[in-house]
């Protein structure tokens, strides 16, 4: 048996697989018929309240899978009929309640939602609007706060609840980090989802003289398929109908060399520069520090940086990156990155179509890998890109001024404290690594596991690098003209 980390990523599997064997079997009509009773097959339910609510949920999930709601912006939806189990309402009152005198609690509240009845606090629930003056204002913390976990996750607090008791999203603060999506303990929040068009591509590639379809995979994939070695991984991919596989790597260190001599020439003007391989990071910056956006590095991200690289190569080629990320589904539509990466598969929709088509990666012969650099490798991990991206800066003027030490982003909170200091003058160093994932891309929403051996794993697959470092790894590439700029102004407009 497969091994999952929670039923959600189960649930959320059981149905890309079977949209999966439904889209390379070319028999999609039926779908919404035949998925339902496949991943509920009843008469009992496994987790809803009975076996009608449970295919309902599952008929959203198949929508998520087939590309999702097109009219929402988002990379990420609520499923309305998955969002019906929460606590109601987020404020309660406790048993430690002493009904005293002062009513502090009641005078608080803006709408009149708390009554005294028999000497305790009551909370009418249909007059209450959230806005937690009550629980600030009891003596005794009486008042609990039930927030929502999606809600408590957000790093940007881009999510409300309506009328309804649903959770909704406010596109305009979602920076489509899927921290919302990794934290709802009922899967009601989900990424939307490529796999068709992907499997399409893939199975129109057997023609003669169709376009070639590439994989490029983030680093992170060091640390997902544990049961399985690294080149088997690279075969199983293969298997599938991708003409080739790129480490992503091998675009980070072409964005270490980039944005490295990018760094030493922005420091003659600024105090300091950030990275720009994150976009959730990126978008964070655009919607709540836009004065630092004159600071972000123009350099593309090593998924841009690698897809250009088979593009120079191939011009008619298909690119998919495969890695732990939403924000990348975001990325790559952005209007000056448009067409670079072709699709976006996450590490839980590559695990569905390999199993679709029975795949065992243990049971394959190695493939070897792209020749990416140690450097290129860890930037997966916290720490890694600025690592990468400082040691070759000093590489190539050890005598700039470049400190040695850099600022490390590591999740939203920390980035958003880092460029606070850095309006106050008070940072230190003068590169910010910007991650919103705590513990970097390895600990992505859609990583197949979130396990204390993942940085081990990371480390290892790194250090199995032949060339020493970022530069050595792009020598070979002086030849080939790489366009490695992005136009951060046009984002988001």
């Amino acid at each position: 048996m497969r091994k999952f980390e929670n039923q959600v990523q189960l649930v959320k599997y059981e149905v890309l697989k079977e949209v999966a064997r439904l889209t390379f079997r070319d028999q999609l009509e039926a779908l919404y018929v035949r998925i339902p009773n496949v991943v509920d097959p009843g008469p009992e339910p496994r987790f809803r309240c009975c076996i009608h609510h449970e295919r309902a949920v599952t008929k959203e999930r198949i929508r998520m899978a087939m590309g999702g709601t097109p009219a929402i912006p988002g990379v990420v939806e609520v499923l309305d009929s998955a969002c019906d189990q929460c606590p109601v309402s987020r404020y309660k009152v406790t048993e430690s309640c002493r009904g005293c005198l002062a009513h502090r609690c009641q005078a608080s509240c803006p709408v009149g939602a708390i009554q005294m009845i028999q000497g305790k606090a009551i909370i009418d629930e249909s007059k209450c609007v959230e806005c937690g003056r009550c629980q600030a204002a009891c003596p005794y913390n009486a008042i609990v706060d039930n927030l929502r976990p999606c809600m408590r996750a957000c790093p940007v607090d881009a999510l409300s609840i309506n009328a309804q008791k649903k959770a909704v999203i406010d596109y305009g603060k979602c920076i489509q980090c899927g921290a919302c999506v990794y934290n709802c303990p009922f899967g009601a929040i989900q990424d939307k989802s490529e796999i068709v068009p992907i499997i399409r591509k893939l199975m129109a590639a057997r023609q003669p003289g169709a376009p070639q379809v590439y994989a490029v995979i983030a680093p992170a994939f060091a640390s997902q398929f544990n049961y399985a070695n690294l080149g088997q991984i690279i075969t199983g991919i293969k298997r599938l109908g991708f003409r080739d596989v790129v480490e992503a790597a091998l675009g980070a260190d072409l964005v270490a060399v980039h944005e490295a001599g990018e760094l030493l020439s922005h420091l003659e003007d600024h105090r300091y520069m950030t990275s720009s391989c994150c976009p959730a990071f990126v978008d964070f910056i655009h919607k709540k520090h836009p004065q630092a956006l004159e600071n972000v590095s123009g350099t593309v991200s090593p998924m841009i940086a690698a897809s250009r690289l088979i593009k120079s190569v191939d011009p008619s080629a298909v690119t998919v990156f495969i890695g732990p990320c939403i924000a990348k589904k975001a990325e790559k539509a952005l209007p000056d990155l448009d067409g670079i990466t072709d699709y976006v598969m996450t590490f839980e929709e590559l695990l569905s179509l390999l199993d679709a088509r029975e795949i065992r990666l243990e049971e394959l012969a190695e493939s070897p890998m792209n020749n990416a650099s140690y450097y290129g490798r860890i930037f997966a991990g916290a720490g890694g890109l600025s690592k990468a991206v400082v040691a070759t800066a000093l590489k190539l003027a050890p005598d700039s001024g470049v400190k040695a030490v850099a600022a490390i982003g590591d999740g939203i909170k920390a980035c958003d404290k880092l460029l606070k200091l850095a309006k106050a003058n008070r940072l230190e160093g003068n590169f910010i690594e910007g991650m919103a994932c705590e513990g970097g891309c390895i600990k992505g929403p859609v990583s197949l596991h979130h396990g204390a051996k993942d940085l081990k794993a990371l480390e290892a697959y790194a250090k199995m690098a032949l060339e020493e470092d970022a530069i050595s790894a792009t020598r070979i590439f002086e030849e080939v003209e790489i366009d490695l700029g992005r136009t951060l102004e046009k984002e988001l407009a």
